[in-house]
């Protein structure tokens, strides 16, 4: 089983200097993949300042506000206010501002390779008796709350606000609690039957 802890995350300032991001995750996932080297990547972002997205042409993004009350997103020209828990897609290389009418913001954003993988974020809300099983491709973060993960008849262990657990398909892991958890789902994009070669 593996947990990604929050805490252990190294902070890296934007170009702009309009916050910062933690990576989770990211495919491939060495350190010379980066500014969109990689073909999907999970990251979570403190957005402190009004300003430009960095472009991320052929990309395609996902973005959740995980605190903070609301964000106000211009993609092309159309304003779209963002609220908390409710993912928004877009595609990565749109010109995109950002202001913040409430205050600062955190968000959860997926960024896939268009033609490549698919990204798909929705926030559940955790049971204590009915546990969220957690699969290959996914990645299950604690937005809010009290929980814990465990394999089978393994010792649970505490999820702390937004630790990350990886999801599999041969040790699944599962979580047990109450508050909200983020499930992020990075799918292949399948080649399209009959195409022409």
């Amino acid at each position: 089983m593996e947990i990604i802890r929050f805490a252990s995350l190294k902070p890296e300032p934007w170009r702009n200097g309009g916050g910062i991001t933690r990576q989770l995750a990211s495919h491939p996932g060495d350190g010379a993949a980066k500014d969109g080297g990689w073909d999907w990547r999970v990251s979570i972002a403190d957005v402190s300042k009004a300003g430009d997205f960095s472009p991320f042409p052929g990309m395609e993004r996902v973005l959740t506000v995980v605190e903070g009350e609301l964000l106000l997103l211009t993609v092309d020209g159309a304003e779209r206010p963002l609220e908390k828990y409710r993912p928004f897609r877009f595609p990565g290389g749109a010109a995109t501002q950002a202001k913040l009418p409430t205050g600062d913001i955190r968000d959860l954003n997926v960024i896939t390779r268009a033609g490549r993988f698919k990204g798909y974020t929705s926030i559940i809300e955790l049971s204590k008796k009915r546990a969220k099983p957690l699969f290959e491709g996914s990645f299950g973060i604690l937005l809010q709350g009290q929980a814990t993960v465990a394999v089978g008849t393994e010792e649970p262990e505490p999820l702390g606000r937004y630790d990350a657990v990886v999801g599999s398909d041969v040790d699944t892991p599962d979580v047990l609690g109450r508050g909200f958890l983020a499930v992020v789902s990075i799918d292949p994009v399948e080649d399209e039957p009959g195409g022409v070669e």
